[in-house]
């Protein structure tokens, strides 16, 4: 039976075990470029069999949130080098995820010239931070000309090669969450009447062509998606025919053959849960790697692998608060708890300092 804790196979690569770093926004990036506070951040918690990155821009419109990091400049794939050879040298794999924050934005977080991009011009509720005025409330975005679709798509594939050159082992898709590849899925945020709106397979056409884009730039076992089913952040709300949508998108990945789905449950954190009959769909559905997230710990994490639900584990905030996880979940140490005031933060306080358990 299978272990956490043993090695896992994920398309061509073995992992050292199978739990996942989950992505996780965490805003040090000065200026959008990777530095030396984020390769020591990764290296402490490169026990993980693969770690994905926090989300990073593919693009200067994607640039939603301050300080998050891009792949699309000769400095900041030079920024990801060290860290990516620092997580290599302790026997970890590294995903980065490629982020377009879409419609959620700010113009004071974006770089001059850059444009806040969505499916249709429709507002998100809410508010976003921003390090020159503080809180504010979500702009209206420009709705995208098949011109802007086809230079996104462009840029997802520069960034996917962008990602190679920089030694990452692969990307992964973020396509949940209210981001703009979920942004088209939805239809409160897709009210488009062309071959990208309407029915859910013109609604899933930009997420299916962005993923071939990839998929051609840097080949199918390097790509993993992550999904959101029953997901509502960032002004998501359920709607009636999910379940059968995200089928949808289950089979139409699963014909691509990338290599991995990673599906995210929030509920721990108030929100809707997946249903089971949508994981179990997921399972039947997509015959590649399929990576489950939510609330696990170790107990949990043992036996969804054992009943064979998944095929690898992704943890957040454990990892974020324990950068000796792997050790601390099989010892049965206790866990350092998260600080949630330092999560986006400038600065090594609640990033780097977590305690480790003694030699």
């Amino acid at each position: 039976m299978s272990n956490i804790y043993s090695k896992a196979d994920l398309g061509l690569m073995t992992l050292q075990n199978h739990l996942v770093m989950a992505p996780m926004t965490r805003s040090r990036a000065t200026d959008n470029i990777p530095n030396t506070l984020m390769l020591e951040y990764y290296t402490q918690r490169a026990t993980a069999g693969l770690i994905v990155t926090e989300g990073t821009s593919p693009s200067p419109n994607g640039l939603g949130y301050p300080r998050i990091p891009g792949i699309f400049t000769p400095a900041q794939v030079e920024g990801w080098k060290p860290i990516t050879d620092a997580v290599h040298a302790r026997g970890a794999k590294i995903f980065v995820q490629l982020m377009h924050c879409g419609r959620i934005s700010h113009p004071l977080n974006l770089p001059e010239g850059a444009r806040m991009l969505a499916p249709s011009a429709v507002t998100a509720d809410g508010e976003m931070y921003t390090d020159a005025e503080g809180m504010q409330p979500h702009p209206a975005p420009q709705a995208m000309t098949e011109k802007d679709i086809k230079s996104a798509i462009a840029e997802f594939a520069q960034a996917a090669k962008n990602a190679v050159t920089a030694n990452f082992d692969g990307i992964e898709l973020h396509s949940a969450n209210g981001y703009l590849l979920e942004q088209f899925i939805r239809p409160n945020t897709n009210q488009r009447m062309d071959a990208y709106g309407g029915p859910i397979e013109n609604r899933a056409r930009f997420v299916l062509q962005v993923t071939e884009a990839v998929i051609d730039a840097i080949g199918k076992d390097k790509v993993g998606i992550r999904l959101s089913p029953f997901g509502v952040f960032n002004d998501m709300p359920l709607y009636g025919s999910m379940e059968s949508d995200y089928s949808y998108l289950a089979e139409q990945l699963n014909l691509r053959k990338l290599a991995y789905i990673h599906l995210v449950d929030h509920s721990i954190m108030g929100m809707p849960p997946v249903p089971d009959v949508m994981k179990k769909t997921f399972r039947k559905l997509f015959k590649g790697t399929l990576i489950l997230s939510g609330g696990y710990d170790a107990e949990r994490s043992e036996k969804d692998l054992t009943a064979g639900k998944c095929d690898l584990i992704a943890v957040g905030r454990p990892f974020l608060a324990n950068p000796d996880l792997v050790n601390r979940w099989k010892t049965g140490a206790a866990l350092n708890d998260p600080d949630m005031e330092t999560f986006y933060t400038p600065g090594p306080k609640g990033y780097t300092d977590y305690p480790v358990l003694e030699k």
